[in-house]
């Protein structure tokens, strides 16, 4: 069997040359063929005469291709010399993903030297032991996702630019319900282990206020509510489908209007063909909603480029919305009702937007029978001293007139006359009459294939 070419992985520890162990130093002496991941460390000089990789940091695009950019330099040198070392900060398991593409990868032998890492001094300077408190140490770069569901406590590392530090923040005041409390306190850990070292509270919305540098941590201690982890991954996914695919680079929001109208007709099939009793239809129907799903997601993530609005906007709208429009669950207001709670509803979204009536809410463009039921409900939502003293056609009136005249003006107030019965039956006229068209469509079916022999 032949070998294959080994790279052995040591840690320079999480400060100066003094936190070096001693199979470090004796791997860095045996070696003569060495590579620094990065020479911005302070023990980095114990590895004389190194290659260092800062020059790939610099000259990709994107964080993403730094490592494997490294990783295959590190294989070729394997390859070339047989043997080589390198040399990475803190511990070589410890947050360090090229160690981890490395291990993964066959066509070389790892050996990892164990050190020392910035946890070590963490956890003393912190005075608290991270087994007993449960403390989940998380990357700053991917804070918004990995952070997400957590309550704590967490330990930020690699918060090494204001960007990362901006990101978090906003992660923990995206919800509708900020992850901290207004008054909470976090901790700022820098350069542990080194002469200027720096262990400071702080409150929480001044995280984006210091400056931070490659050894700067945060220590988050309490969540006052978890972020999301699903619906963080899926505004990842969106925001690299916009970056990566062509498709979905081409579209706008007037391009992806058919798409929506489509997934929300795609979601009421799905909801029409839902048995309630039985289960059947319900993976089908949470199908359909991911994919409605996705439009909302995709419009947000367009405003977001056009820095108009984010998902978290929209969230913390209607979350507010929602909360002010249902005084009787979130205040002191009674609604005996459901027509009650439709009253107070209509009420306060007049107030909130400003309008003259409760009618100039109602989008002209909507189907028919959805807009005639929709204008029924809005006048039945006014008190009683407000509605007009017009009599409503009945529907024995309506159907008379139709027998004798079946002019426009008579098919529209017998189609208005069926959707007050609708309303006061408590029944959707579109849904009900989508299920006699479909009843309709199989009956007039099964007889066309009797007919032909075919049943």
């Amino acid at each position: 069997m032949v070998d294959r070419p080994r790279i052995v992985v040591v840690g320079l520890g999480p400060g100066d040359v003094e936190l070096l162990t001693v199979g470090s130093v004796t791997a860095i002496e045996s070696i003569e063929v060495r590579f620094l991941r990065t020479s911005r460390h302070p023990a980095a000089r114990a590895v004389a005469g190194a290659v260092t990789f800062d020059s790939v940091y610099e000259s990709a695009e994107r964080m993403e291709d730094v490592y494997p950019a490294i990783v295959e330099r590190l294989v070729g040198a394997a390859v070339e010399h047989g043997v080589v070392l390198y040399a990475v900060p803190g511990s070589p398991l410890v947050a360090e993903h090229t160690v981890e593409l490395l291990l993964a990868d066959p066509r070389v032998e790892l050996e990892i030297i164990p050190a020392l890492s910035f946890l070590d001094l963490a956890w003393v300077r912190l005075g608290i032991d991270p087994v007993q408190h449960g403390v989940r140490v998380i990357d700053g770069h991917r804070f918004a996702v990995e952070g997400a569901g957590e309550r704590g406590p967490l330990l930020v590392g690699q918060c090494d630019s204001i960007h990362v530090l901006s990101d978090l923040k906003l992660a923990l005041d995206s919800g509708p319900v900020p992850c901290l409390d207004p008054d909470a306190t976090v901790v700022l850990l820098q350069r542990l282990g080194l002469p200027d070292e720096v262990v400071r509270t702080l409150h929480w919305t001044d995280i984006d206020r210091i400056e931070p540098d490659h050894l700067t941590s945060i220590y988050l201690p309490h969540l006052a509510a978890p972020m999301a982890s699903e619906l963080m991954a899926f505004v990842e996914l969106v925001a690299t489908l916009r970056a990566e695919c062509p498709w979905d680079q081409e579209q706008t929001h007037d391009s992806l209007r058919r798409h929506l109208l489509e997934e929300s007709y795609e979601v009421l099939e799905a909801i029409d063909q839902l048995d309630v009793d039985t289960g059947e239809g319900y993976e089908h129907l949470e199908e359909e909603l991911g994919d409605l799903l996705f439009q909302v997601f995709f419009h947000s993530q367009l405003a977001t480029e056009q820095g108009q609005f984010t998902i978290a906007d929209v969230a913390r709208n209607v979350h507010d919305k929602l909360r002010s429009r249902h005084p009787h669950v979130f205040g002191e207001v009674d609604a005996a009702d459901a027509d009650a709670v439709v009253a107070n509803w209509e009420q306060i979204k007049k107030s909130e937007k400003g309008r003259e009536s409760v009618f100039d809410g109602v989008p002209d463009a909507i189907p028919a029978l959805l807009y005639a039921l929709k204008v029924r409900k809005k006048a039945s939502s006014l008190p009683p001293e407000q509605r007009s003293t017009v009599s409503f056609p009945e529907l024995v009136d309506a159907l008379d007139d139709a027998q004798c005249d079946a002019d426009e003006a008579t098919i529209g107030a017998l189609l208005m006359a069926v959707v007050e019965l609708a309303r006061l039956a408590d029944v959707d006229p579109e849904t009900a009459l989508r299920a006699a068209a479909r009843r309709h469509r199989d009956d007039e079916r099964a007889a066309e294939l009797a007919a032909r022999g075919d049943a």
